[in-house]
């Protein structure tokens, strides 16, 4: 098809760049927020309880060893409060905590905890 007059180029031309700018906003909303490790600080106390004893255990449900989050990998850190927010993993405690979160505090956390090596 010849665009045959400056007029219909014209929208042409505008109808391309509106969907570009319709397809940037939408990939941009899409993208996962940029984790902030300074602004963990006020968040971290509902980790350290548990997350920051060495070999630390928590006996409920059961006897359940918890892991150490310091160094994990932040996409990693992020999945798994998801998880727990969505019920893909389960135990109680994480569960009331990682719904507890924004998108944000799980990318702020996840930076702040996958900066330690």
């Amino acid at each position: 098809m010849k665009l045959r007059t400056p007029l219909m180029r014209t929208f042409a031309a505008l109808a391309v760049m509106a969907s570009c700018v319709i397809t940037g906003q939408a990939l941009a909303a899409d993208a996962a927020p940029v984790g902030d490790a300074k602004a963990a600080l006020d968040k971290t106390s509902m980790c350290i309880g548990c997350h920051g004893i060495p070999g630390y255990k928590a006996s409920f449900p059961e006897v359940y060893h918890v892991p150490m989050i310091a160094g994990q990998n932040a996409e990693y850190i992020v999945a798994a409060l998801k998880d727990y927010a969505t019920g893909a993993r389960s135990f109680p405690t994480m569960e009331a905590i990682a719904q507890s979160l924004s998108a944000q505090d799980m990318a702020d956390l996840a930076a702040y905890y996958s900066s330690f090596k």
